[in-house]
C-alpha cells in the first residue's frame, strides 16, 4: 500500500467511526403528549397537514361501501390488478388453474361456476378484504378502489366466458 493510500485510509477511519455512536434513541424527539415549545399550541400532538389523505379504517370502510362508477378505465385497471394479485392462483381466465395451483397448492373455485356467477359483487370484495378458506386477506395489499376494479374485471371475465348468442345479438354483435 502506498503512503498516500495509507494516509487516506487513516484519515477516513475516524470519519466512518464517528457515525457508529448514534442510534435512533439518541435523536431529539418529543414524547407523546409532551410540551413542545416549537409549536404555537405548545403540544407535541399535532393535526395532520391540510390535504393529507387518511389511511384509517374509517376511510377504508367508506371506500368499501361506495363502489366506483363502471368505466372502461376501471375494467382496464381491474385487469391489471387481477393479473398481479389474482391470476397466480385463479388463472388468467378465472378457472382456478393458475401457476400456483400447477405447483401443488389447493385449487380455488372457478369464477365461472353457477354459485359465483350468481354471487353479489360485494361477495368478491369481501373475500378480497377478509380472506376465505385458504385465501388470506388482501386488505393490506390492495386498496379498496383496486378491489372494486378487480370485482368489475371478474364480472367482465364471467360475461366473456359465459355469454350466450342471445346476449351477443342484444349487444349488437353480428353472428355468422
Amino acid at each position: 500500500m502506498t503512503p498516500l493510500r495509507r494516509f487516506a485510509a487513516l484519515f477516513m477511519l475516524p470519519v466512518f467511526l464517528a457515525g457508529c455512536g448514534q442510534s435512533m434513541s439518541d435523536q431529539p424527539r418529543y414524547d407523546t403528549y409532551s410540551k413542545a415549545s416549537s409549536f404555537e399550541n405548545d403540544s407535541s400532538a399535532q393535526l395532520p397537514p391540510e390535504g393529507t389523505v387518511p389511511q384509517s379504517a374509517a376511510a377504508y370502510a367508506e371506500a368499501a361501501k361506495n363502489p366506483p362508477e363502471v368505466s372502461m378505465a376501471l375494467v382496464e385497471r381491474g385487469h391489471q390488478r387481477f393479473d398481479i394479485f389474482c391470476a397466480p392462483c385463479h388463472g388468467l381466465d378465472g378457472y382456478g388453474d393458475g401457476m400456483i395451483v400447477q405447483r401443488g397448492f389447493p385449487k380455488p373455485p372457478s369464477f365461472h361456476s353457477a354459485r359465483l356467477r350468481d354471487a353479489p359483487a360485494s361477495h368478491f370484495f369481501d373475500v378480497m378484504t377478509k380472506g376465505y378458506g385458504v385465501m388470506y386477506s388482501y386488505a393490506a395489499r390492495v386498496p379498496p378502489a383496486d378491489r372494486w376494479a378487480i370485482v368489475v374485471y371478474i364480472r367482465a371475465l364471467q360475461l366473456s366466458q359465459d355469454a350466450s348468442p342471445e346476449m351477443a345479438k342484444a349487444a349488437g354483435v353480428k353472428l355468422p
